[in-house]
């Protein structure tokens, strides 16, 4: 029996391409990919390359907002301990400009408003990992000085009014943070302007004329202060708002990712198993005809 030399090369080829595709599904059962290169797919590289883009995006922002938000919540934290003082601050002015309380009692307030103000001044260079939050954009340097040589004292910022701000994924803009100028040193509600006035009026033993004015300045800048953390506040919440919007955007976009690449593990099982099948069906044919070739040639 003579065998068309075409029809052995043709099983050849067959068998060739039955090995390569063998190859290939098992390489993709086991890393469980059925795209690892641009030419295997290239609109479904191209688009999970793109998705990729877009999850680092995503994950670079949500490790960002962490940061940012321990730092925010450091300044929302010093800024609820300004309120408490002032408020306490408050109650003494109006205990001390309501003109019942004596020498003695005023002279007190005067020294308990002096601990309030001292405290509220370390509130207001409060730092975070060697930066100081009110600082605006001037971080290295704490934003403010006390000079009590002068009655009465004076406060200095050296900060600037520049504050952080984040951009999420979507192009939106969150303010992360307040400048001291806007909080203690702001026009008509000056923190230690009012802190040092009232002290001033009461350090004598006789309230001033304008305890009940500057009494009046000390509830203003508490309502600033309140108004600024609640600024704040609203950043915060919009921060964690988006950072988790970008944590279950990134795991949405990675199971799309997966989808485009991933293999149909039953599917390429199937395949495999078929085409394991038609390899073993080839190599038994083309034994066949290698040994009728041989006894052919005995003959």
């Amino acid at each position: 029996m003579r065998v068309d030399p075409q029809y052995i090369g043709g099983l050849v080829q067959s068998l060739d391409n039955s090995t390569l595709t063998e190859q290939q599904l098992s390489s993709q059962l086991s890393s469980g990919l059925r795209v690892t290169s641009l030419s295997d797919d290239p609109v479904a590289a191209g688009q999970a390359s793109l998705l990729g883009s877009a999850i680092s995006q995503d994950d670079t922002f949500v490790q960002t907002a962490a940061t940012t938000q321990s730092l925010m919540q450091v300044s929302d934290s010093a800024l609820g301990s300004v309120v408490t003082q002032l408020t306490s601050a408050l109650s003494l002015a109006v205990e001390g400009s309501n003109g019942t309380e004596n020498a003695t009692d005023l002279q007190a307030n005067a020294q308990q408003l002096t601990g309030i103000r001292d405290e509220i001044l370390s509130l207001a260079n409060t730092s975070y990992d060697g930066t100081y939050v009110f600082a605006g954009s001037k971080g290295n340097t704490a934003p403010y000085t006390l000079d009590t040589s002068t009655s009465p004292a004076t406060d200095t910022y050296t900060g600037d009014t520049n504050v952080g701000s984040v951009t999420t994924p979507s192009g939106q803009q969150i303010q992360t943070g307040l400048a001291g100028s806007a909080i203690f040193s702001a026009a008509g509600a000056d923190v230690f302007q009012a802190l040092n006035n009232i002290i001033a009026d009461f350090s004598s033993g006789t309230a001033s004329s304008s305890a009940t004015a500057d009494t009046a300045a000390l509830k203003t800048a508490l309502s600033n202060v309140s108004q600024q953390r609640s600024t704040l506040d609203s950043g915060i919440s919009r921060l964690q708002s988006a950072s988790t919007y970008a944590q279950t955007d990134a795991t949405q976009k990675t199971a799309t990712q997966g989808s485009l690449v991933s293999v149909d593990t039953a599917t390429v099982a199937t395949q495999l198993s078929a085409v394991e099948t038609q390899r073993t069906a080839l190599m038994s044919v083309m034994a066949t005809l290698e040994k009728g070739s041989l006894f052919d040639d005995i003959q």
